[in-house]
């Protein structure tokens, strides 16, 4: 039996960089086109869990004999989504936000094979440090912001701003390892 192709459907190069953190690397990589605007009034959790299915039932369509895993992270302060920043305006935005304030990031995982599917939806909770104007300057003179949700890479700068996490550390980067092996194992990967 032939060991069946395992897509990852993300174009995000820290989704790669965590699954070849544990051994796992997909045969190809084939990000999913879609409409990704929340729906009105959508909870950050249930817009985390809606988004990875549509992402990797797009993708499974197009390769339904392959392994498809589709993730999304949302970063969310109350019930409120907050962006990927692709702007430095949006990523200020987001940081004057989050400063001071607890905050909780959600990435839904779902994984297709055929008829078969597995999903799971993490929750990590995070404290940002009350950032100073110069901070926030400083953070988005690196461009370490550019295209993170919520205008901040955990794995970088931005962890000097965050005294206390509760949680999975990879989830807020953007793939919950542990969760993610686990489902991968049941396919096979």
């Amino acid at each position: 039996m032939t060991k069946p192709t395992f897509i990852l459907a993300s174009a995000s190069p820290r989704r790669l960089q965590l699954l070849q953190q544990i051994g796992l690397a997909p045969d190809k990589i084939v990000p999913a086109d879609i409409d990704e605007t929340p729906a009105k009034d959508e909870l950050p959790m249930v817009y985390a869990k809606r988004m990875a299915g549509e992402k990797a039932r797009a993708v499974s369509a197009l390769h339904p004999d392959s392994v498809v895993l589709a993730a999304d992270t949302v970063v969310a302060c109350g019930r409120r989504i907050l962006p990927r920043a692709d702007d430095e305006k949006t990523a200020k935005r987001c940081l004057e936000i989050l400063s001071g304030r607890r905050h909780r990031v959600y990435t839904a995982v779902c994984i297709i094979a055929g008829e078969k599917t597995a999903s799971a939806c993490v929750m990590t909770q995070v404290k940002f440090s009350r950032l100073e104007k110069t901070d926030i300057a400083a953070y988005l003179a690196s461009n370490e912001w550019q295209g993170k949700a919520g205008g901040y890479a955990i794995q970088g700068r931005a962890e000097a701003f965050i005294p206390w996490v509760s949680g999975s550390v990879s989830n807020v980067i953007g793939l919950p390892l542990a969760e993610t092996k686990k489902l991968l194992k049941r396919f096979g990967v």
